[in-house]
């Protein structure tokens, strides 16, 4: 269940579908999301293995500069659930019945 979460912020939009293709192309990752969060940056998120995250941020940072400018990037190994619950991070359908499967509420 616990997959890593990828994500790569850009200052455009056309270099975030670059990173996005890819990240995409070079790993076995899932394009989950993506967020504008103003002024023209734009952050792609991705699922998957933790090594395969990895090798798929450093090859969308690499297919981004190449358009425009990445900001920042980040991995988190094993997001906790709440994250996953409150985020729109692409896991939210699995991590409510996980969550009831283990006696809690959704």
């Amino acid at each position: 269940m616990a997959e890593a979460l990828g994500m790569i912020e850009c200052r455009s939009f056309a270099a975030m579908v670059e990173a996005s293709d890819a990240m995409v192309k070079a790993a076995k990752v899932e394009l989950v999301s993506y967020e504008k969060t103003g002024g023209g940056y734009v952050t792609a998120i991705i699922r998957g293995d933790v090594a395969a995250v990895k090798a798929a941020i450093d090859a969308g940072q690499n297919g981004a500069s190449r358009v425009g400018e990445v900001v920042a990037t980040h991995i988190i190994a094993r997001p906790h659930v709440n994250v996953d619950l409150v985020l729109p991070l692409g896991r939210k359908a699995e991590v409510a019945e996980e969550i009831e499967s283990r006696g809690g509420k959704k």
